[in-house]
């Protein structure tokens, strides 16, 4: 396991008790490097949406249990966010809640003559998605795909 990935388990870990108790839910987390600085975000729901008021308690909460054991070496900024709109898909839970949605795929390399895909996610394992456009199916390999995420029409903005 990576340091990255070490990082982001405990981290997760240590989040899900301050998730739970502020009546959030756990989407994502990274370690990440910008430029020279390094950032710790964590990405939390909430039924009826994340609001400015959860990510700061869930802020100083965290900040306080990853002061307290203090595994990260390195300065970091913590950030704790909504995903927002157009959210990655990435975990298992990710697809289970995407499901019958539709998603928006990039691809490293074209396949089928397509780089890029919109439809509804049929279904999907952990080799393959299979998407559903104009009522076909197509099945992608996941180790081709780039990005996934939900698919937000802005035209509906």
């Amino acid at each position: 396991m990576s340091k990255k990935e070490a990082y982001e388990q405990r981290t997760e870990t240590l989040a899900m008790p301050i998730l739970e108790a502020h009546q959030c839910s756990f989407v994502d987390v990274e370690y990440v490097k910008e430029g020279s600085e390094y950032y710790l975000r964590l990405y939390i729901d909430k039924e009826g949406g994340v609001m400015i008021t959860d990510c700061e308690a869930v802020s100083r909460a965290l900040s306080e249990a990853l002061d307290k054991e203090d595994f990260i070496p390195e300065a970091y900024i913590l950030e704790v966010s909504s995903p927002g709109l157009g959210r990655q898909i990435k975990k298992p839970r990710d697809f289970e809640r995407n499901l019958g949605k539709e998603v928006e795929i990039r691809l490293f390399k074209a396949a089928g003559g397509k780089k890029e895909y919109v439809g509804t996610l049929k279904s999907y394992s952990d080799d393959m998605i299979t998407l559903t456009e104009n009522n076909n199916d197509t099945e992608i390999e996941r180790k081709n795909i780039a990005l996934i995420r939900e698919y937000v029409n802005w035209d509906e903005f």
